[in-house]
């Protein structure tokens, strides 16, 4: 039996590397189906008809082509960001958040989203299939600037007139206080023919991003089709395009803590199509639902974006299963309530360090009863160790006779022999869900501790929590009560050294977490210790 513990104890620390190298989002693969089609406007729930209100424009109605207009910059600031699009695909060019910065200094600038996006293709330009709507199309708009305050809303309006008989309009609405933007693209019939096709909005990404940081390590294509979130790594859309059809609620990309995305309203969103383009970049293809506007009349078709952060309930509050974005692995049942936990905790004490002891105290106490039994079973087993010892000998040449008479001793004494290892199994799931919970939560992004800790999620710039938990996991391994050979105990004492150079470059909010969880141990052990005594 002490063989089998010393086994499980290597396995723990492969499962640990495991989990530690294949901790990113599972990928499903999806069949390539046809695209949904809808034969008319009155049937497609995502459009509906209007008698036009047709912007005038006389240079594109005389037929000017859309490379030889003007490009426009147009500037709108929130108090959450400031944006920048473009009149070419009527397109945002660059979103700079103000609550975020790249580093973790005052003087750090700000994060900056969509602006190492294609520079011939910017995010959420417009183009279409069944009629000539290039992507490089420019759009006029009255307006130069939009700068909200901190209540209402505003909209930037872009019309396109085609000297072919259709106009195109979009209408960004902008909302204080919310990172989500309605987009509303209308498609209005001017000629004498109906006219059929689908509208498309173009996301593009960089495959290898400007900036070199781990806020990238998590980057790629997320989309949630069939009820399921779908994570393509760059190097996967590199290598091979892709095409999805099935109940898509959003599209974008992302990395560990920021995502771009267009979100279905009224299942407006057909199919995307991921893939490469001719400049080098990854592209994120949504098209509408396929559509027939008669003469005279328009379609509207209705999307959100939302550009910013990946705070759980920023994203909760967007509705589709965003928040699905948060991809927390394999544990993520338990991760998502134990980051709520952290908030919630946070919003009285005011530091997310302070947060985590809480958690680790109320996570201690919740344990408390079964890792109490399995420390007297722990006791229980060092007492027998000398009775098993004798049977070892007893039985040395007849290994069947042995086992049953080991088993006999248990069942005499009430001991569990795998009681032991209970808590640490129990715990594992705990400890891999704090893991992602702190090491993909923007919430704990450059979030102070005390001292020289200064981003719990982030490592120890001088180690000097995680040697501490070294030392703490060395007193702990002394105090723990063991049935094995001297061999196989001086090999258990060079865990904490295993696991001190682990942590090394662990967030230092989850080497926290460890060191007084360890703390709180040692104390346990002591009192057990002394009631077994008494």
């Amino acid at each position: 039996m002490e063989k089998r513990a010393f086994i499980a104890v290597g396995l723990s620390i492969a499962v640990f590397y495991l989990f530690s190298m294949l901790f990113g989002p599972e990928k499903h693969k999806v069949e390539p189906s046809a695209p949904q089609t809808v034969s008319s406007v009155a049937e497609n729930p995502a459009v509906n008809t209007q008698k036009p209100s047709v912007p005038q424009n006389s240079a594109q109605a005389a037929g000017q082509s859309p490379e030889s207009a003007p490009l426009k910059d147009v500037s709108v600031e929130t108090d959450l960001y400031t944006a920048v699009f473009s009149s070419r695909g009527a397109s945002l060019k660059s979103l700079t958040l103000k609550n975020y910065r790249e580093e973790n200094t005052p003087d750090a600038k700000k994060v900056t989203l969509e602006n190492d996006a294609d520079p011939n293709l910017f995010s959420f330009s417009t183009t279409a299939t069944g009629f000539n709507l290039p992507d490089n199309t420019v759009f006029t708009t009255d307006v130069d600037s939009l700068k909200m305050d901190k209540t209402g809303s505003r909209q930037l309006t872009f019309n396109y007139i085609s000297g072919q008989g259709f106009t195109v309009r979009k209408i960004y609405t902008f909302t204080a206080g919310q990172y989500g933007i309605k987009l509303e693209t209308q498609v209005f019939n001017n000629s004498a023919t109906p006219l059929v096709g689908s509208i498309q909005h173009v996301m593009t990404y960089p495959e290898a991003p400007k900036v070199k940081n781990n806020r990238f390590d998590t980057a790629g294509s997320y989309l949630f089709s069939d009820n399921s979130l779908q994570f393509n790594k760059i190097k996967d859309v590199s290598a091979a395009s892709k095409r999805y059809d099935k109940t898509i609620l959003w599209s974008g990309f992302a990395d560990k803590f920021f995502l771009s995305a267009i979100l279905s309203e009224n299942n407006n969103i057909a199919s995307v199509e991921l893939k490469k383009n001719t400049d080098g970049y990854l592209e994120s293809i949504v098209s509408s639902p396929q559509f027939t506007v008669n003469p005279g009349q328009s379609v509207k078709v209705d999307y959100r974006l939302f550009v910013g952060p990946k705070d759980i309930d920023i994203l909760k509050a967007q509705g589709n299963s965003l928040v699905q974005s948060l991809n927390l692995g394999w544990f993520t049942v338990i991760a998502k309530p134990l980051l709520y936990s952290l908030k919630f905790f946070y919003r009285y004490v005011g530091n997310y360090g302070i947060a985590i002891i809480i958690l680790t105290v109320i996570l201690k106490a919740l344990f408390f009863p079964l890792t109490n039994k399995s420390y007297k079973s722990m006791k229980a087993m060092q007492k027998i160790q000398p009775e098993m010892t004798k049977l070892r000998e007893k039985y040395k040449d007849d290994k069947d006779a042995m086992n049953k008479a080991v088993m006999e001793l248990y069942r005499e004494h009430k001991v569990n022999p795998m009681g032991g290892c209970l808590p640490m199994v129990v715990q594992i799931p705990v400890f891999f869900a704090l893991y992602k919970s702190l090491m993909f939560s923007i919430e704990l992004r450059h979030a102070p501790f005390f001292f020289w800790v200064t981003d719990l999620a982030d490592k120890d710039p001088y180690y000097v929590m995680p040697v501490i938990m070294g030392v703490t996991m060395f007193l702990q391994q002394k105090m723990t009560p063991s049935n094995m050979d001297p061999m196989q105990q001086k090999m258990m004492l060079a865990l904490p050294v295993v696991f001190t150079f682990m942590f090394l470059s662990f967030p230092s909010g989850l080497v926290l977490y460890w060191l007084v969880n360890n703390v709180l141990t040692i104390g346990q052990q002591m009192y057990i210790n002394k009631l077994v005594k008494d």
